[in-house]
């Protein structure tokens, strides 16, 4: 097998898996409701608190920049974090009382986190390093369609599974066994193989004098202006809309009682949706102008939103459309919408990245990402606190809805902070980048 399919099967492999870990959180989250009885602002406080180890991603990219375990500073890193998702769901499927306590539960969300976390990091800066060092353009495309794949299969079987044998553990101890398939082959693959260079000088220094390196080459690639100007739009897009995913779940399955079937196979044509979307961008879309392109998206997801308003208000069932129809075709548009415009900004900022800093930048834009949706959800458990939905009454939800949907036009305001053009020539910018170091 050569160098380039192994780095297809690895990267493939890696965002599948990552792809497929809505398997486990759709049964996470039917247990939160139905076994723990949470309230629909403690389902989306808990949600949101287990992402806080998403948040120092940048920190996981430094260290992958600058410290080589074993002569590599990739696919060890994928190691690690499949081996602590394995460390956190495999007591969730084989310790009964760990799923059953919040506290217990909680741990093992945040090791869980942590450790995709890391493969996250690792995976991304892999891919812009190999995209980098072979010119090979795509990667990012290749990885939506793979993470796309797996969350259509993820979220196809666990709507199946759900239904049909109501035991969250077995779809935990699964999706264990697949961690553990994904850890053997990052043990088996080799960064040399791939045909990435190994450390050189960089470990003739110590590593406070690495790590110090990749820390001032991060703050000089985020205060260039072709990286931070995009990176607010997209950052900001995000905050400012306050999601409720917890209400909105709670409400299709509490008040409308649909079951898991149902809320899987929505999420399946929404993932399908999201990959027809990245071959379209792939083939066509990619050469439509940055800033045309993402106020589409943006007024596309801003609309997206109110569907939930006709499903609240019933007006689906005056038009003759079920409620299991509308959610199963409709419901997962504005979740398409807000993913698949995070694509073109990975494309750009990895085009614009600096050599050497792979794995600190795209990390950096992860954290970035993580933590805008923490405070979008954050808010999102404020205004549902707010305006009095609980599991008894969803009478305001029809409220916090329309503040979503104009929250999410208001973006469109500073929409001159994206560029003109998608994506630049990487040999170009990398002759940018030497020439701006030369000045300093």
């Amino acid at each position: 097998m050569g160098s380039h399919q192994e780095m297809l099967v690895l990267c493939g492999i890696g965002y599948w898996v990552q792809g497929f870990r809505v398997f486990p959180w759709l049964a996470l989250n039917f247990h939160m409701v139905h076994a723990l009885n949470l309230q629909p602002s403690m389902l989306q406080l808990v949600q949101n608190f287990g992402n806080l180890p998403m948040v120092a991603k940048p920190l996981y990219g430094v260290l992958s920049d600058a410290l080589y375990i074993w002569g590599a500073h990739r696919i060890p890193y994928i190691s690690i974090g499949a081996f602590l998702q394995v460390l956190s769901w495999g007591p969730l499927a084989l310790i009964p009382f760990v799923g059953q306590s919040l506290p217990t539960l909680m741990v093992c969300i945040l090791v869980s986190n942590l450790g995709a976390s890391i493969a996250e990091v690792a995976k991304d800066a892999l891919t812009a390093e190999y995209g980098y060092n072979k010119k090979i353009s795509g990667l990012q495309s290749y990885a939506f369609m793979a993470l796309a794949a797996g969350a259509i299969l993820g979220n196809m079987f666990g709507g199946y599974f759900l239904l049909k044998t109501q035991q969250p553990r077995m779809m935990f101890f699964f999706f264990s066994l697949l961690l553990s398939v994904q850890l053997g082959i990052s043990f088996i693959m080799t960064e040399g193989s791939l045909g990435l260079p190994g450390p050189s000088n960089i470990v003739k220094r110590s590593i406070s004098e690495n790590l110090h390196e990749q820390f001032s080459g991060l703050m000089k690639a985020i205060k260039e202006e072709m990286i931070y100007l995009p990176l607010l739009w997209i950052v900001a897009s995000i905050s400012m809309v306050p999601v409720l995913p917890g209400a909105i779940f709670c409400y299709q399955t509490q008040f409308l009682k649909l079951d898991s079937s149902i809320i899987g196979m929505s999420k399946v044509i929404g993932q399908l949706m999201l990959l027809l979307a990245t071959i379209m961008y792939d083939r066509y879309w990619k050469r439509i102008p940055m800033r045309r392109l993402m106020s589409t998206v943006q007024i596309v997801y801003a609309t997206s939103l109110l569907l939930d308003l006709i499903l609240v208000k019933q007006i689906n069932l005056k038009l003759g459309v079920s409620n299991e129809l509308f959610v199963l075709c409709l419901s997962g548009l504005a979740e398409t919408a807000a993913q698949f415009k995070l694509l073109p900004f990975s494309v750009l900022l990895a085009s614009s990245c600096p050599p050497g800093c792979e794995g600190s930048l795209t990390s950096f834009l992860a954290s970035a990402l993580c933590s805008s949706s923490i405070i979008s959800g954050f808010l999102g458990v404020g205004l549902t606190s707010l305006i009095g939905i609980s599991a008894g009454d969803y009478s305001r939800l029809q409220f916090g809805i329309i503040l979503q949907f104009i929250a999410a036009l208001v973006p469109l305001g500073w929409i001159s902070y994206v560029p003109l053009c998608q994506s630049g020539d990487r040999n170009e910018t990398k002759r940018g980048w030497i020439k701006r170091s030369q000045r300093t």
